[in-house]
């Protein structure tokens, strides 16, 4: 069994200046190494699935360790203290967007908790709200969602985005396409609430990333012929 100390090794020797760097931009503070995702998956495949080595890990405050956290944790073990614990800590989007939400939805909290996130005045939460219904959207089957709550959460969206704070309207951009993708009656609602919508604006900082349009990122996937084909999992 490893232990956080040498965990917390194998990462610093993973670490890449360049990577730092990129992450910085996207808003990583230190303390941190750099790990390009695609060097933790050894140690992923190690590892998986813990908890309380997850748990000990995401103390941390290192946004390495606390990614890699994410991708080993027994979501199922997950309470509803650990996620609020995890989301209040989840200062920049690789962890309000990402592995908190990832966990969230595999947990057995994640529709409740998602509600209540989204109620709330700190953006990155709001943000961990939003994409756990997303996320939801993409494992569950249909049977299993409550599709006219989704619907009127879509109607919401719609009518709110652009007063939103910055990254809220990122994840509630991504929130129309992820569940228009996933759920396949609900997509022309959704394409229809994406031509009311329009672009989105979005200030990503000092990095190249750019918002995608939700009907012509929702288009290219009826085309692709892929709608409502689901995911077995989020983590990546």
């Amino acid at each position: 069994m490893s232990t956080v100390a040498e965990i917390m090794l194998q990462l610093e020797q993973m670490g890449s200046p360049s990577i730092k760097k990129v992450l910085a931009n996207h808003g990583a503070r230190e303390p941190f190494f750099g790990v390009k995702i695609g060097d933790m998956k050894p140690l992923e495949k190690q590892l998986k699935p813990q908890y309380e080595l997850a748990k000990e890990l995401y103390a941390t405050g290192n946004t390495d360790a606390m990614y890699l956290a994410g991708l080993i944790v027994d979501d199922r073990r997950m309470t509803r203290q650990d996620l609020n614990e995890w989301v209040a800590a989840a200062y920049w989007p690789s962890l309000s967007e990402s592995t908190v939400p990832w966990v969230a939805a595999g947990s057995n909290h994640g529709w409740e908790l998602a509600h209540e996130w989204i109620e709330s005045p700190v953006e990155t939460t709001a943000c961990a709200g939003w994409c756990t219904l997303s996320g939801l959207a993409a494992i569950k089957s249909d049977s299993e969602l409550d599709l006219d709550r989704y619907r009127i959460l879509i109607e919401r969206v719609t009518a709110a985005i652009h007063d939103q704070p910055n990254r809220v309207r990122y994840s509630m951009n991504g929130f129309i396409i992820q569940v228009s993708s996933y759920v396949t009656s609900l997509t022309p609602f959704g394409l229809e609430c994406a031509d009311r919508i329009g672009p989105v604006s979005v200030m990503m900082g000092e990095t190249s990333c750019k918002v995608p349009g939700a009907r012509d990122y929702i288009q290219k996937i009826i085309d692709r012929g892929t709608i409502g084909k689901k995911r077995k999992t989020l983590k990546c």
